[in-house]
């Protein structure tokens, strides 16, 4: 299950932080989080880590209600203003890869209307491109894009969180670009 604690940022009134989002890596056997918000040098992470629902070993109904109560309780200790999920891409070769990730996707997505939080969904290049400029970077330009743009002094691992921070940072600057900068 994912631990958090409670955000004093929230304040009073329950509302997030103008701008935070959560970023969620969606997967069975580990699903990643990272909550991002904007600030006066840029975006950071609040908090970040992983739900760990089990492996094959556990059954399929177990490992999603794992996950949905994970994210519920990020969802309630860090409300956000959106919550962003990469979107479910199938190769040809594995058609069951993308059907067993939806059902990961589901429950986030569930969690997420069940507190009213909008859920943004962003192809994986649309990712690339954000941090990177291109929608074919390979996967340490993207890694050392997250290090930079959080200030980090090591990438966060395990890589579901890496890509949860992506995929918070693709929606934070897709945001930042349409809205303009924050404060405004």
């Amino acid at each position: 299950m994912a631990t958090t604690a409670r955000d004093p940022r929230a304040g009073e009134t329950g509302r997030p932080p103008s701008g935070r989002v959560v970023g969620i890596d969606p997967g069975l056997n580990v699903t990643g989080y990272a909550v991002v918000e904007p600030s006066a040098r840029g975006p950071y992470v609040v908090e970040a880590g992983v739900i760990r629902p089990g492996d094959g070993k556990v059954s399929m109904g177990r490992r999603l209600a794992v996950i949905h109560q994970g994210v519920v309780e990020v969802l309630d200790a860090f409300p956000p203003s959106a919550l962003a999920l990469e979107q479910v891409h199938s190769h040809v070769k594995h058609p069951r890869t993308a059907i067993l990730m939806a059902h990961a996707r589901g429950v986030i997505v569930l969690a997420a209307a069940q507190r009213g939080v909008p859920v943004v969904g962003y192809a994986a290049a649309r990712i690339k491109k954000a941090l990177t400029g291109s929608g074919r970077a390979p996967k340490p330009q993207i890694q050392h894009a997250i290090q930079a743009e959080l200030g980090l002094d090591r990438l966060p691992e395990p890589h579901d969180v890496a890509d949860a921070c992506a995929v918070a940072l693709c929606h934070f600057h897709i945001e930042r670009n349409r809205l303009g900068p924050i404060g405004r």
